[in-house]
């Protein structure tokens, strides 16, 4: 159950009346405000959202009889968190999505005071389960299952919640406060379900683990599934990933549906992703899981605390991976929240988008998971401009003409003249590359970097979000590359929360001293992808001059050492289906 991201200062300028349910800063004067305008101006054209208000969690991705389902945390009465229901949208391509009824709502004690986080499940019989956490009288966070009210129904549009929920409740040693977001259950070769539950005790995240014969009776295991010093853990997300070299290619998906198939489990690892309430950041790490124990282990070279790997290094939470049986491949959701203000908000009419869908899977070295926008996106590139073979000197800029940017898809690839100008990297750095990327953003010259692209730039440059490489020297014959999203000049707006985000990608710069970079740009948000995808950033940015055709894309090279533009590639994208209602 993810929260706002902006500035509690800033928010507590705006309303005194404050209270914190699951992490959410909650205005309850502001909940049910209905909007009565939409401000499009900084409205995302082609990334998922809702016609107005609030969004938060992905919640149930998956596919059944012919369409993408997604379900996700909606406050059908105003641009604050409250009232929250899922709401419920159906695609064919994951790209246009038409708004159906809500999928579930408070309507029986155990969830009277909120429908929040889960999951979906499909049985061997082909039946979707949905498992979400409820809010009951005594405000303990419990879980309940639901079934579709008419399996012939494609769209599911109803769902019953039975009597006999719910069917988890915190028992002894469980912290009912902080119980949430059941994950999709797993089938063993014993005949059991399982499934997880994101907890705390203190200050020790943990993935609570339950087994059931029947997904009706769950029974918590004498042990967890794993824990973490990190504080609590929100949305765990649990599945298998191929590794190469096996009989499938290791950027298929695996659904956990094959798991009590042993010759498929001896060829996976898997993946325990969890969103951290404290830092508000997620990390995962890559394991082995013993199913006879019912444990999983990470891999030694992965740390298990908040300085592990992300899928996101930006403005990415409560993410959500469903297999997609058709085209054999998991698929990743992930909300992006706001960061600008409250009042904001209000006046736009609208909070939170969901990132685009990505494809996810393990990289070949099993070092670490890759993450590429879906295919389908790429239906959305009209009007294409390309530049090629072109010298950046250090210090130079020059301007990609030829077509829109505010609203479009860009594919970059630098070369490296001269990496002897890199600075000298100190190894306390390795842990804090947002700290780094803060120290020495794209206005302070380095030896090889700051370069790459400045985007929703205004023509004066006044108003521009960079996003970039930085090379630095660790020894003699090896280097660290730095990738970071930097919004600090983004808007003339002052009260803007502006982070810098950064994380370091795994790559041998010595070999190429090539690096690739691929950025969605669409008006408000920026999702950017390092090198084939190794290393993943969301920016949230709200331009006040820099905006529709006012919106520019330039390259820079602000360090010592020349590059070359190999090639860029970019293209206008065009404006999908969003959320119409069935039947308009």
């Amino acid at each position: 159950m993810g929260m706002a991201a902006a500035p509690l200062i800033v928010s507590l300028l705006y309303c005194t009346v404050l209270a914190v349910h699951a992490s959410h800063v909650v205005y309850p004067e502001l909940q049910s405000l209905e909007a009565t305008e939409v401000d499009k101006e900084l409205r995302t054209g082609y990334h998922f959202q809702p016609p107005k208000h609030w969004i938060n969690d992905p919640n149930g991705p998956m596919y059944y009889k012919g369409l993408y389902h997604l379900f996700y945390q909606y406050n059908p009465k105003g641009a604050v968190w409250g009232n929250i229901i899922w709401a419920h949208s159906v695609s064919t391509d994951l790209i246009d999505w038409v708004a159906l009824e809500p999928g579930i709502y408070p309507s029986k004690p155990f969830d009277i005071n909120g429908c929040w986080s889960g999951s979906a499940t499909i049985l061997p019989n082909g039946v979707p389960v949905i498992m979400y956490t409820g809010i009951d009288p005594k405000e303990r966070q419990v879980q309940n299952v639901a079934y579709p009210a008419n399996l012939s129904d494609p769209f599911l549009r109803k769902w019953v919640k039975p009597d006999y929920n719910p069917i988890i409740n915190p028992d002894h040693g469980i912290n009912a406060s902080a119980f949430r977001d059941p994950t999709t259950a797993w089938y063993g070769p014993d005949g059991h379900w399982r499934l997880v539950v994101g907890s705390k005790e203190n200050m020790r995240g943990i993935a609570v683990l339950y087994r059931s014969r029947d997904f009706r009776r769950w029974i918590k295991a004498h042990h967890s599934l794993h824990a973490g010093l990190t504080g609590m853990w929100e949305c765990p997300d649990f599945y298998p990933v191929a590794v190469a070299g096996g009989r499938r290619h290791h950027q298929s998906g695996v659904d956990t549906a094959e798991l009590h198939d042993s010759t498929v489990a001896a060829e996976v690892k898997y993946v325990l992703k969890v969103s951290l309430d404290v830092t508000r950041y997620e990390y995962y790490t890559i394991g082995w899981y013993d199913h006879a124990k019912d444990r999983y282990t990470p891999d030694l070279d992965f740390p298990d605390n908040d300085y592990g790997l992300r899928y996101d290094y930006g403005d990415f939470y409560a993410s959500k991976s469903f297999f997609d049986p058709v085209k054999k491949r998991r698929v990743l959701w992930g909300w992006a929240n706001e960061s600008d203000t409250v009042p904001d908000d209000r006046n736009k009419g609208w909070a939170g988008i969901q990132a685009i869908p990505r494809k996810i899977f393990l990289s070949r070295s099993g070092r670490q998971l890759i993450q590429w926008p879906v295919e389908e996106i790429k239906s959305l590139r009209a009007k294409h401009v390309n530049v090629s073979n072109k010298a950046v000197k250090g210090g130079d800029y020059f301007k990609v003409g030829g077509f829109k940017s505010v609203q479009s898809d860009v594919e970059a690839a630098f070369m490296i003249k001269n990496l002897e100008k890199a600075e000298k990297f100190n190894a306390s750095w390795r842990t804090d590359a947002q700290g780094l990327c803060k120290k020495l953003n794209s206005h302070v010259k380095g030896g090889v970097g700051p370069f790459g692209l400045w985007l929703l730039a205004s023509d004066d440059l006044k108003e521009r979000t960079a996003v970039f490489f930085r090379v630095f020297k660790n020894n003699d014959t090896s280097y660290v590359v730095l990738m970071c999203n930097d919004p600090t000049r983004s808007s003339f707006e002052s009260q803007i929360y502006r982070p810098t985000f950064a994380g370091f990608v795994n790559i041998d710069i010595t070999k190429t001293k090539k690096i690739a970079l691929r950025t969605l740009i669409d008006h408000s948000v920026v999702e950017s992808f390092g090198a084939g995808g190794k290393t993943c950033i969301l920016t949230r940015v709200y331009p006040r001059k820099a905006v529709g055709d006012n919106a520019h894309l330039f390259v820079f090279n602000n360090g010592e050492s020349d590059i070359k533009l190999t090639n860029l590639r970019a293209w206008e994208m065009k404006t999908p289906t969003m959320n119409k209602r069935l039947g308009q």
